[in-house]
This record gives structure tokens, C-alpha cells and sequence, in this order.
């Protein structure tokens, strides 16, 4: 039986499988980045991505189909998406409700709004029709459009992570940072943590908009359901990356440079093992078990591990 299995596998269809769900590892870094400067910089779960990746995906479709530019589409979705982390902000910070329950509102209305903005559940576009900035077709057609195609994700997501390194170096992303850490702290240095609560998640559900729009465009289509199980995604690219890359640094923690690095890496491992997993035949009914197992798994790996060095300090002590 084991033997029949494995030979029933074709390692080909795992080659030609991988070039496309990196890609999508890709795409799906820039809401990881998003989701990580909520989850770690400001020590927020926000649940808003769900819908506002699906906002994102659907600004730009119904965009592009009105004319507007491929590009401009991807700015006014990334605007779209820093709406809908307003509006979760604002519903903690002005309303007093709690930050996950903030983002489950959101998420419940956002499903409405991109059902309106759409007109029905799902839009496509003509891929053929217009040049757009990212497309399935360029990971299926000749190798040197792949190359082209792989070459500008990595680019983009190298001057992204720049981008954001100097606005965390700025005396505004220091404020942020400080309200993540500490906020009585930052209260006490005249900080408005209100403010900038509402400014990160606008940033971080801006980036979540913004993958929207451009997965929106990969894919050639917008759904309305395209966002669910974003968060988890996001949080395992996150989990993967640190865990896995926190130790190629050696000293002190790594730079937060380097980390937002290591997110997007971990975007492209998650996608790499889901293709895996599905080359080995396993029901695409349990995925989303799957990713909940492996988020929860990686999230218990530092806790587990700091407590058997406790352990073993206490038992050095008693010695």
C-alpha cells in the first residue's frame, strides 16, 4: 500500500506546481507585512484583514474594468484598505470596543460594502485585455517572462520593507512602535496612542489592501470570500519566519529589518508546504485545518522552549 502510494505521487506536477504558489507566496507577503506591524508592533489582533483584503481585491477589479490604470487601481486599493483599518481603529479607540471584537465588526460590514462595490459576489477581468501588474500568465508562459515576473515581486517587496524600515525610523514610527511597547509609557511622554493605534492599522489594513488588489489582479478576479482565512495566513507567515529565522542572526535579536525579511520568507514557506502537502494527496477540504495547526504549532514553539530553559535554570539553581 505505502509503496503504491508513493509511486503514485509525480514529482513533475510538484515542479511545474511550485513556480505559482511562490508567486502567490509572494503576493501574500505584503499582507504578512501588514499583519505583522498590527500583531507584533502594536500587540493587536485585528480579524479586519478577512475583509479588507477582499475590499482591496475589489477596488481595483471594478476599477480596472472602469479604465482606470492597473497601477492606479493598486493605490486607490491600498486607500480602500486604510479605510477599512480606520474605521477598526476608530471603533476601539473613540468607541471603547474591544480590539478583536472592533475587527470582527469591520469584517462583518466589509462584507456587505464589497458586495456593493462589486454588485454581486465575484467580478473578472479580461487578463488578455489589459496590462496588468500582476497575472498567472507570467508564471505559465516562457521562462524568461517568469524570470521578468519573479524578479519585479522580489524588487517590489525588497523596496517595501525599505519603505517601511525608514518610517519605523522616523519620530512617527517611533511613536508607534513605543504605543506597541509600552503605552502608559508613551501616554507619559505625550504620545496620543489613540492616534496612533488608528494610524497603524490604517497602515497595516493598507498593505492587506493593497495584496488584495494585486492577488485580485493575478488571479484575474475579485470574490467576496477571497479574504477568508487572510489572518491566519498572515500570522503563520509570521510565526514561520520568526521561528525559523530568528537564529541566523547571531547576538542580540535580529534588526527589524531583517525581520520583516523573514516574513515575507515565510509567506513563500507556507505556500511551498501547502503545495507540498497537496502533491501528497492530502483532502483540500482539510487546508484550512491544516494552517490552523501549523500557526498553532509555531506559536507554541517559543513558549515551549522558554519554559524548558526555565526549567533548566531552576534546576542548575537548586545544584
Amino acid at each position: 500500500m505505502l509503496l503504491e502510494y508513493f509511486t503514485s505521487l509525480d514529482p513533475m506536477s510538484l515542479v511545474r506546481a511550485l513556480p505559482g504558489n511562490v508567486a502567490q507566496g509572494l503576493i501574500w507577503a505584503v499582507m504578512a507585512l501588514g499583519v505583522y506591524i498590527t500583531f507584533r508592533l502594536l500587540d493587536f489582533a485585528d480579524l479586519t484583514v478577512d475583509g479588507s483584503l477582499a475590499t482591496g481585491g475589489a477596488v481595483a477589479v471594478m476599477l480596472i474594468r472602469g479604465g482606470v490604470s492597473p497601477a492606479a487601481a493598486l493605490v486607490l486599493a491600498f486607500i480602500a484598505g486604510m479605510l477599512a483599518g480606520m474605521v477598526t481603529g476608530l471603533l476601539h479607540t473613540a468607541l471603547g470596543i474591544p480590539g478583536i471584537l472592533a475587527g470582527i465588526l469591520t469584517q462583518i460590514a466589509l462584507y456587505s460594502v464589497n458586495l456593493g462595490i462589486m454588485g454581486k459576489s465575484n467580478q473578472a477581468i479580461n487578463v488578455d485585455q489589459y496590462q496588468l501588474i500582476a497575472s498567472l500568465r507570467y508564471v505559465t508562459g516562457d521562462p524568461h517572462t517568469r524570470l521578468m515576473f519573479f524578479a519585479f515581486l522580489i524588487f517590489s517587496i525588497l523596496v517595501l520593507i525599505a519603505l517601511l524600515y525608514w518610517f519605523f525610523g522616523t519620530e512617527l514610527g517611533a511613536a508607534v512602535r513605543t504605543t506597541g511597547c509600552n503605552s502608559n509609557m508613551a501616554r507619559a511622554q505625550g504620545i496620543n496612542t489613540n492616534f496612533m493605534t488608528v494610524l497603524t492599522l490604517m497602515l497595516s489594513n493598507g498593505l492587506v489592501g493593497l495584496c488584495g488588489g494585486i492577488y485580485a489582479q493575478y488571479q484575474g478576479a475579485a470574490d467576496v470570500n477571497m479574504g477568508r482565512g487572510a489572518i491566519v495566513i498572515g500570522l503563520a507567515a509570521v510565526i514561520i519566519g520568526e521561528v525559523l529565522f530568528g537564529k541566523l542572526v547571531s547576538g542580540k535579536s535580529f534588526t527589524f529589518a531583517y525581520t520583516m525579511m523573514a516574513v515575507a520568507v515565510g509567506a513563500i514557506l507556507y505556500y511551498t508546504v501547502i503545495t507540498v502537502v497537496l502533491w501528497l494527496k492530502m483532502p483540500s477540504d482539510y487546508m484550512k485545518l491544516f494552517s490552523a495547526v501549523v500557526v498553532a504549532a509555531f506559536l507554541a514553539v517559543p513558549h515551549l522552549k522558554g519554559k524548558h530553559q526555565r526549567k533548566r535554570y531552576k534546576e542548575v539553581a537548586k545544584a
